[in-house]
């Protein structure tokens, strides 16, 4: 059986649809997402519907959490801005299903969150490391949040982050996931329609380094401001 793990979609329609086409085509059977579905970007509905559609399990980000729960981001006055609009836009249906994701999941001997295991929801693991998962019961595990694909190895544990479907932050700007088959995870990217995001995200009112957080393959943290 072959699992596809996502995470990070960000309101990114397009890098999404290239994945999920990607994992068709592998034969992937499951889908989980790792959490973070809103944010960032303007197609927030359109990803939710899809995950929705497929019957793809969401786990709860940090981003779902302040759409979902009303409130904000407290490190970012731009992630605020992207809030702000987003729940404009947002159906009551798509919050309700993003109310409903669960904070931790087990698929088999895997342990899945979206930040890291002391706090589940916005715990960044920028160097996960041997002696964090020591003090962890488990054998594989699995987060997100931090958008930098990762996979290591260590004595009798394994962790890996798949990276981010709608913004990566590596240096690398295709759309990342991962692939656990067989008990092996493999790590993957996909190309996508950048300048499309562009144009949807200037359409909805905001300004170029929202694109530019894509398009550069460096670590770019972005102002997402609403252009006055």
């Amino acid at each position: 059986m072959k699992i596809g793990v996502i995470s990070d979609i960000h309101g990114n329609y397009e890098a999404l649809k290239s994945v999920l086409s990607e994992l068709d085509r592998l034969g992937v059977s499951e889908i989980y997402s790792l959490g973070d579905v809103v944010g960032y970007y303007s197609q927030v509905n359109e990803c939710c519907e899809e995950l929705q559609k497929r019957e793809i399990p969401n786990l709860m980000g940090n981003h779902d959490w302040y759409l979902a729960s009303g409130g904000f981001c407290p490190r970012s006055s731009s992630v605020n801005d992207c809030l702000i609009y987003q729940r404009e836009v947002i159906t009551d249906k798509n919050i309700k299903w993003l109310r409903s994701s669960a904070i931790q999941r087990f698929v088999g001997n895997i342990h899945m969150v979206h930040g890291g295991w002391s706090d589940p929801i916005d715990e960044y693991l920028k160097v996960p490391s041997e002696e964090y998962f020591s003090r962890i019961e488990g054998e594989i595990f699995m987060s997100g949040h931090t958008h930098i694909q990762t996979l290591q190895v260590y004595k009798d544990k394994l962790y890996c982050n798949p990276g981010s479907v709608g913004q990566p932050r590596d240096r690398n700007p295709k759309a990342a996931f991962a692939l656990v088959e067989n008990g092996n995870i493999s790590l993957h990217r996909v190309d996508y329609d950048i300048d499309k995001v562009n144009e949807l995200m200037i359409k909805a009112g905001f300004n170029d380094p929202n694109y530019k957080a894509l398009k550069k393959e460096e670590r770019f943290y972005a102002g997402f401001h609403k252009q006055k």
